[in-house]
């Protein structure tokens, strides 16, 4: 219990709120949303602290729209409030969680990501294709 004491303290603490806040706003700072929270951001991270701490935060509801790249999909997102606790929440387990995934998990991990999938990738199919004779 003592761990998950110190962890959760660790999540609610203003400094990892401030920087999960960082993280959030990254390349979105002047979206409205985004705006509104950084007018009273000591305010709205204080409240957000208070809320985990007396465990009375609820996660709200989800904005949906249409994104068309390669193909039209639905996306739910979370207000930019919920994000800032979602980062906090992630600075402080990821590197607990990274240690137990296989080294080729690729998704959503630091210094991996799609473009390092592909050139590992790469490297197995020239392997396969060496030793069965450059076929």
């Amino acid at each position: 219990m003592k761990t998950y004491n110190n962890l959760f303290n660790k999540v609610c603490s203003f400094e990892s709120l401030h920087l999960a806040y960082l993280k959030a706003r990254k390349c979105k700072r002047y979206r409205e949303e985004i705006l509104r929270f950084s007018y009273n951001l000591e305010e709205n991270l204080l409240e957000i602290q208070q809320e985990l701490q007396n465990q009375t935060y609820q996660h709200g509801g989800y904005r949906e729209f249409t994104v068309r790249d390669s193909k039209k999909r639905q996306i739910k997102a979370p207000s930019f409030r919920d994000r800032v606790i979602h980062h906090a929440l992630c600075n402080i387990i990821e590197s607990n969680f990274d240690k137990g995934f296989i080294y080729d998990s690729y998704a959503c991990r630091k210094e991996k990501g799609t473009h390092r999938a592909i050139k590992r990738l790469e490297k197995f199919l020239k392997s396969v294709s060496d030793r069965a004779g450059g076929a």
